[in-house]
């Protein structure tokens, strides 16, 4: 079942419910071959679900895919329950085999693009779930070298402690996971952290889990002089957004009538076609797409996802915030479709990456 609302809403069937460890749930969803193309996805994207809910009738959360592309024959994600979390405890105390859950299409950029570097992953708690999709396909289809900064709290809270063991016994010369257990070693702080990842800081770093770590990961970076266009970071936040209704148009329900002066030329390339389109001043470039039928990717549109990411070929343009590009991708042309508005008579965008 879908409904082309300029995002692609599908209900998957849930075909297995894995418990990790006392906290977390892996959620395996059975595609039916119609879709497969719509699921096809890259190491370290994630899934939105549509979480029902009492007060607001549903809210969207973003689970990270730990299920490879290239290894695994299932799509997957592992979620784990967080205090306090409305979506993260209903998901693991009840959905069970047979349960049929609302999903967007995979999304995300988060990942290697070249599967033969030499990387440097850094993850805590439930951050290990893109990472671990990362890792199962480098191990498999690509030839770089991998080391694992992996935080938890203590030995029974390692989510994919097994899988992560065996996967390092397989390639004993590309892989290497360095656990950090707060109940032996204490929280992580930027000094320690830098100094046991010295030996392999020349390597493109991702880092993934709670803000606190993230902070000390990137302290770690910055006291190793690691440039920050090498550093890439995946964010989990709960979306004020509601991507599972239909797109917010820029009056409502239909698209703004704006006097000539005040709109620019917009030439977009998008899934092998160019579409040229009046682009009002005010109006971010995404919202201009969905009211003329264009199917368009996005899931957040807080600017903190990066799922819109497109490049400006020609022209200038500006973005209302900015969370999810570093300023070495912004220096590159890259620009999020939810946040950009044009400032120059003619721009060409292209949807590229």
């Amino acid at each position: 079942m879908s409904a082309d609302n300029g995002v692609r809403v599908h209900v998957l069937k849930v075909g297995a419910v894995i418990e990790e460890t006392a906290d977390a749930r892996t959620l395996v969803f059975e595609v039916p071959d119609e879709l497969s193309e719509r699921f096809r996805y890259r190491p370290g994207q994630f899934l939105t679900l549509r979480v029902p809910s009492t007060q607001t009738s549903s809210v969207a959360r973003c689970y990270s895919l730990s299920s490879s592309p290239h290894c695994d024959d299932r799509i997957a994600v592992t979620v784990k329950r967080i205090a306090d979390g409305y979506a993260s405890n209903l998901i693991c105390e009840t959905v069970a085999v047979g349960d049929l859950i609302t999903v967007l299409e995979p999304s995300g950029s988060f990942g290697p693009r070249d599967l033969d570097a030499d990387v440097l992953l850094c993850a805590a708690g439930s951050g290990i779930t893109p990472v671990l999709s990362i890792i199962k396909s480098m191990m498999v289809v690509g030839s770089g070298n991998v080391v694992v900064l992996y935080a938890n709290r203590d030995r029974e809270s390692v989510i994919f402690a097994d899988t992560l063991d065996e996967l390092a016994h397989q390639y004993p010369d590309r892989l290497r996971v360095l656990h950090w257990l707060e109940s032996e070693r204490g929280l992580p702080t930027p000094n320690p952290v830098a100094e046991l990842v010295r030996p392999h800081s020349g390597r493109d770093w991702f880092r993934c889990g709670p803000a606190g770590f993230m902070t000390v990961v990137g302290a770690a970076a910055a006291a190793l002089q690691v440039p920050a266009a090498r550093i890439h970071t995946e964010e989990y936040r709960s979306l004020a957004a509601k991507p599972f209704d239909e797109p917010i148009r820029t009056n409502g329900s239909t698209p703004v009538t704006t006097p000539l002066g005040d709109v620019a030329i917009a030439e977009v390339d998008i899934d092998g076609e160019t579409h040229v389109l009046e682009w009002p001043k005010h109006t971010p470039l995404l919202d201009v797409l969905l009211d003329n039928g264009i199917d368009a990717p996005y899931v957040c549109r807080e600017s903190a996802c990066g799922t819109c990411v497109c490049s400006v070929k020609q022209g200038r343009t500006r973005m209302r915030q900015n969370e999810a590009l570093i300023d070495d991708e912004i220096a590159l042309g890259l620009t999020l479709a939810c946040q950009t508005l044009p400032e120059s008579p003619r721009v060409h965008i292209a949807f590229d990456q």
